[in-house]
């Protein structure tokens, strides 16, 4: 049994955090997630239908040496991880843009969990209630290969005065 939280349990407490809750350094990690070959090539058909992720001969061929993931895959088994726990928002992911890479393929068998980190916090001059939130999204597979980083920067918004 992984160490880290079971994908889909939260972090935190249900309510999230809010910004006042943050601070640069902080860390947060995800629960797993297990890259099955059908749901590669199931997604691959629908969103990324390129021969090395639907076809092992083709992908044997190709600069991948054998079947890869789509990226777009993985930053959606990402984001899933990210949303589950591995970001713990109270007002969710709102992402306004960023980096993304896929350092090395993601491969049928590979299990996924994310590592984040707080970058920075700049707050907001004219909206004193929120603040925009860099951040460091790093997707690891099993053997703490990175396959996928991705570094947006997000709304984050305070807590509410009751």
């Amino acid at each position: 049994m992984s160490e880290r939280a079971i994908a889909g349990q939260p972090a935190q407490s249900p309510s999230g955090l809010y910004l006042e809750d943050l601070h640069v350094g902080q860390k947060f990690t995800s629960g797993d997630y297990l890259m099955d070959e059908a749901r590669i090539k199931s997604f691959a058909a629908e969103f990324d239908p390129q021969p090395f992720h639907l076809d092992h001969a083709a992908a044997k061929a190709s600069i991948f040496g054998g079947l890869a993931a789509s990226g777009w895959h993985t930053a959606a088994v990402a984001m899933r991880l990210s949303v589950l726990g591995g970001v713990p928002l109270a007002n969710g992911i709102i992402g306004l843009g960023g980096e993304l890479a896929w350092p090395q393929p993601t491969r049928p068998g590979d299990t996924l969990h994310v590592e984040s980190e707080v970058l920075e916090i700049v707050p907001s001059r004219s909206k004193p209630n929120q603040a925009l939130v860099k951040m460091r999204l790093t997707a690891l597979n099993q053997n703490g290969e990175t396959v996928y980083t991705f570094t947006p920067k997000v709304l984050v918004f305070k807590r509410p005065v009751p």
